[in-house]
């Protein structure tokens, strides 16, 4: 077994084709081809243009990532890919494509998971992960509370979204407002200009007895449709929309309910390190408000950079790597897909 395995990952999941090369820890290439424009005019991802997207991106990021690597094919040691959860469509192309080079370069191949490996990219940031980790995943299709003993084979789900996950809630919120999708990035942007406190948005499954059954859970359905409701109010009231407001409100109600849920768990799982990952975790307000909170509870917090938050291959490359330091066997050429993979199955 190399000391410092080198991995090539491939992540296809959605609409961003990611391409990461990872040397034992250390990130070597990291090349992204998004189509996102090309769901912009949708409002939202168009799975059938995504895959297609994924087919004309794929070969030219591969050699762009190898370029930035300084490698070849023939110097991996292993293949990694994103065989679920995910967009069905989008995920036989990456899973193809990792077939095809693994046969072709007789190297092993890891089909892995999608939630793990936003767990182990921050490997490739700031060190090894302690064990256990616990690990907050908010993006546009999960919002997740994992404990994470080992993050090769051992991931523990605590609790998970139940309806819109936070992503979600940011697209449809911004669609509301008028914002250009995909939302997060601009929700955040307007928020920096209003008030927090300016509308007391409601905070999901936070009561007495929804803490009693859904401790861990999240859900922001409810919340996507008060601020609906509450700007539609204003519309029929001939009255302006304050964008601003609204926004730094919603997005207020969301990171409150994210951070107090995750340090919940890291006290009652004695675990004094949370990390966060995925799309949302790029968020100014989310990172601020965690760093905030988890100094006043005495725990570390690890986030990556927010171009590793955001799909990329990097993070498949991290895990990837990870399986083959601690000798776990690789998957069989007849590896399938599963777009809905659960958290708790990291290698397939």
């Amino acid at each position: 077994m190399p000391d410092e395995p080198l991995v090539l990952g491939i992540e296809t999941s959605c609409d961003e084709t990611g391409v990461g090369i990872v040397r034992g820890e250390t990130l070597l290439a990291d090349a992204v081809a998004s189509s996102v424009d090309e769901h912009a005019r949708f409002g939202g991802v168009v799975p059938e243009v995504a895959s297609r997207a994924h087919l004309e991106a794929m070969v030219p990021t591969i050699e762009r990532a190898c370029r930035d690597a300084g490698v070849t094919l023939r110097d991996l040691d292993a293949i990694s890919v994103t065989a679920g959860p995910g967009l069905a469509g989008s995920l036989l192309v990456g899973v193809a494509a990792a077939k095809a080079l693994a046969v072709a370069l007789d190297t092993p191949i890891y089909g892995v998971n999608h939630l793990a490996s936003h767990v182990a990219v921050d490997i490739v940031e700031h060190g090894p992960l302690p064990e256990p980790t616990m690990a907050l995943l908010v993006s546009g299709g999960h919002s997740s509370l994992l404990l994470v003993p080992d993050v090769t084979d051992d991931v523990r789900s605590l609790g998970s979204t139940m309806d819109d996950a936070a992503g979600e809630a940011f697209d449809k919120v911004a669609r509301v407002l008028g914002l250009p999708f995909p939302g997060g990035p601009h929700v955040d942007r307007a928020a920096r200009e209003g008030d927090q406190v300016a509308i007391d948005f409601p905070r999901g499954l936070t009561s007495g007895r929804d803490m009693e059954r859904h401790r861990f859970d999240f859900s922001f359905s409810g919340l996507k449709t008060a601020v609906a409701r509450w700007v539609e109010h204003r519309h029929r009231a001939g009255e302006p929309v304050p964008v601003a407001d609204v926004a730094a409100s919603f997005q207020e109600a969301v990171v409150d309910v994210l951070t107090k849920k995750a340090l919940l768990a890291c006290r009652e799982n004695d675990v004094d390190h949370l990390l966060i990952g995925g799309g949302v975790a790029a968020n100014s307000r989310l990172r601020a408000l965690a760093e905030e909170r988890c100094a006043r509870a005495g725990v570390t917090l690890r986030v990556p950079r927010p171009g590793l938050c955001t799909d990329n291959g990097a993070m498949v490359a991290a895990l990837g790597a990870q399986m083959v330091l601690k000798g776990r066997e690789p998957s069989d050429l007849g590896l399938p897909t599963d777009s809905s993979m659960p958290v708790t199955t990291v290698l397939t």
